[in-house]
């Protein structure tokens, strides 16, 4: 279902013009051999103010893309580069804003649906679909402040001390992944 976008214009008002905003960027076309992928609120429809475009992908040499994507993006707005290391991963990640969207591109050298953004996305997917009540109680803990992932894990319950950890392992346990 996540391959392309096109279903964000099946969606809210917000989920169509951040399918524009995409699409007027051209990231997905433009970036197309790194299997570039929309994650995280956006496709869930649990977006706030505020939330972050997604879109992550499976980049091995971080020279080449850092000058592709600096040439095709580096002159938009607030348009930041980074090299980090997250969980012993090296990583790239870009941010910009176009057409009023907050874009956070993360790159790292894994193919996409092995990431995990795209495992929490599809296991958050799979929660809502189970128990589409609580919503409204992750979209209001978001509001306070909590990151999408630990506000699934405090309303479902899940403890540990990493909840991007935790929240991978409920989602094997419920066979979600």
């Amino acid at each position: 279902m996540f391959d392309k976008i096109d279903y964000l214009l099946f969606g809210s008002e917000i989920q169509i013009n951040a399918y524009k905003a995409i699409s007027n960027l051209g990231i997905m076309d433009n970036l197309s051999e790194y299997n570039p992928t929309l994650c995280g609120t956006y496709p869930l429809g649990i977006n706030i103010v505020g939330s972050d475009l997604d879109i992550i992908m499976n980049v091995y040499d971080f020279p080449i893309y850092e000058k592709k994507v600096e040439a095709l993006y580096g002159q938009k707005e607030k348009f930041y580069l980074k090299r980090l290391t997250i969980r012993e991963v090296p990583i790239v990640k870009v941010k910009l804003i176009f057409e009023g969207f907050k874009f956070e591109l993360f790159a790292q050298p894994q193919p996409t649906k092995e990431q995990y953004a795209y495992l929490h996305m599809i296991i958050e997917k799979s929660i809502l679909e189970q128990y589409p009540y609580i919503r409204a109680e992750v979209t209001k803990l978001k509001k306070e402040g909590f990151k999408t992932e630990p506000a699934f894990c405090k309303v479902l319950g899940i403890e540990g001390e990493d909840p991007y950890e935790s929240l991978l392992h409920y989602g094997r346990g419920m066979g979600y992944i």
